[in-house]
Order: C-alpha cells, then sequence, then structure tokens
C-alpha cells in the first residue's frame, strides 16, 4: 500500500517556489501578491485562510486577507474586487467559499479578472477547462490530486475513475480534467441510487462528499486507489476524511490520509497558480 504523502510533495513545490521568488529578489523585481477575501467568521474558513497566507510568508510571497463581516452587501465585495483587479501589484485574487447565503457566488466570482482568478473558478477558466485547453488556470484543489498522483507515478490514462461530488469547485473540473487525460469518468452525488454499483468497478475513487464512512471496503476492488478529498470531524473530535482509513488502507494500492493528504496539495498548488499568473502578467507588460 503506498501512502500518498501529500505533506511531503507540497513541501518539494514549496520549496520550487520559494527559489522562483528569491530569484525575484534577487534581480530586483516585484514580489509576487495575493489577497484573499472572506466573510464572516466561520472558523474552519478562517483556518483555512491563515494556512494559505503562512504558505505565503514561508515562500517569501505578500499575502493579505480583507476580512468582511457577515452583513456585508454584495455591491461592496464587489466593489473592492474591481478595485483589486485595477491594483498592478496583486497578481492573484481569491474569495474563500462559502459566502453568506445572502451573496451570489456565481457573480461575485465572475468579477474576478480572469488574469487574477488563482483559483481557477470564473467561467472563462472553465470555459478553458472544459476545452482542453493547456492556458486554464485549474482549482486548487483538483491540480493538487493530479499532482499527487503523478508524484506517486499513478496514471489516470483509460482508468475508471468515480468521482463522489458534483461540486464546481471539486467534481465538475476534476472530471472535465480526468477525461481530458483520457480517463473514463463518473460523477456521482447525493442523488445516486446504489453508489457501490459504482465504487465496485473502480479504478481510482475521488470522495469528496463530506460524510465519514461513506463507504467501506467491501464496495471497493481490490488494489484501488483512493482520493480522500474530505475533511470531517467524528464523534471523537478527530479530523477525519469519508473514508474509514484503518478499514480501507488493506485493501488499496493507494491512499491519501486525513489530515496531510489532498489540503497541502491544495495550498500548494495555489502559490503555483500565483506563480504562472504572476509570469503571465510579466510577459505581457515587458
Amino acid at each position: 500500500m503506498i501512502l500518498l504523502d501529500g505533506k511531503k510533495i507540497s513541501q518539494k513545490i514549496k520549496i520550487n517556489v520559494k527559489n522562483n521568488v528569491n530569484q525575484l529578489i534577487k534581480a530586483k523585481k516585484r514580489v509576487p501578491q495575493l489577497v484573499v477575501i472572506i466573510v464572516g467568521d466561520d472558523y474552519a474558513s478562517h483556518i483555512y485562510v491563515k494556512n494559505k497566507i503562512k504558505a505565503c510568508e514561508e515562500c517569501g510571497i505578500k499575502g493579505q486577507v480583507i476580512n468582511f463581516a457577515e452583513t456585508i452587501s454584495q455591491a461592496e465585495v464587489i466593489e473592492t474586487i474591481e478595485k483589486l483587479n485595477q491594483n498592478s501589484t496583486i497578481d492573484g485574487i481569491l474569495v474563500q467559499l462559502p459566502l453568506a447565503k445572502h451573496l451570489n457566488e456565481f457573480t461575485i466570482l465572475n468579477k474576478i479578472a480572469v488574469n487574477k482568478d488563482v483559483d481557477g473558478l470564473t467561467s472563462i477558466n472553465a470555459g478553458k477547462l472544459l476545452q482542453g485547453n493547456n492556458n486554464a488556470i485549474v482549482p486548487c484543489t483538483v491540480k493538487g490530486i493530479i499532482a499527487l498522483l503523478d508524484a506517486y507515478n499513478l496514471s489516470v490514462r483509460s482508468k475508471d475513475i468515480v468521482i463522489v461530488n458534483n461540486s464546481n469547485i471539486v467534481g465538475k473540473p476534476l472530471a472535465m480534467l480526468l477525461s481530458n487525460l483520457g480517463a473514463t469518468v463518473t460523477i456521482a452525488n447525493k442523488m445516486t441510487n446504489d453508489l457501490s454499483l459504482y465504487l465496485k468497478t473502480a479504478d481510482i475513487i475521488v470522495s469528496a462528499a463530506g460524510v465519514h464512512d461513506l463507504f467501506d471496503a467491501k464496495m471497493v476492488k481490490e488494489g484501488v486507489v483512493i482520493i480522500d478529498v474530505a475533511i470531517n470531524t467524528n464523534k471523537n473530535q478527530k479530523l477525519v476524511g469519508d473514508v474509514d482509513f484503518q478499514a480501507m488502507k488493506a485493501k488499496t494500492k493507494a491512499i491519501t490520509p486525513v489530515p496531510g493528504g489532498v489540503g497541502p496539495m491544495t495550498i500548494a498548488m495555489l502559490l503555483e497558480n500565483l506563480m504562472i499568473l504572476y509570469h503571465q502578467k510579466s510577459l505581457i507588460t515587458s
């Protein structure tokens, strides 16, 4: 059984980013800058943002957080994004999800300039990904999953893959990217009848349902690869994924731990995407 150690692989990526930033500093060039917008006081969201800013600082990247109260109006959020779009020193803008219920996620995300869409969630980047355009900025979690598989030489080509998630952040963009890479993809969701029917033939399962013990070892085949994206809290207040790691690992070819699997890779890909946007801008302005 291969443990897909996202923490270890992400460290290698962060070292590459840090070396890139150090080269910019030596050349007396502007340091890349990320701005994260967060609305409200959701504890988990603030932890995620804290970790993102910490990773920026570790790599020499400027990280800024704009924290709005839960009652902020949509017009005020959009006004802030439009100002950031016009600021030439800002390379990436990230809106931390989920947003407050009175805010329209689709409208707000699509106000981010495509050349600053560090999380790849605008309709333009989604369209590029759908078309197989290599210039698409891929959502960080999706990109992290592929990078983790690549790091362990686990090919997706010609594999049967089941994704238990149909969100715009994970399921849909991941399905598009995997399809572009030659996989046969099934997207399952909460409306799927008899999930085990699909799981038992899958070569790779990506689960991001947010439901602990969603499926067990009896529902998957021997030698399956499991990517557990979810972060849940069990009855003992311990962080767990969708899968019972201890029960499942004996049957798998490879599996991600939770925490320490996809989470660190998501942050590493955020930094990598930011550097891509920075260098794209430099090519245009040079």
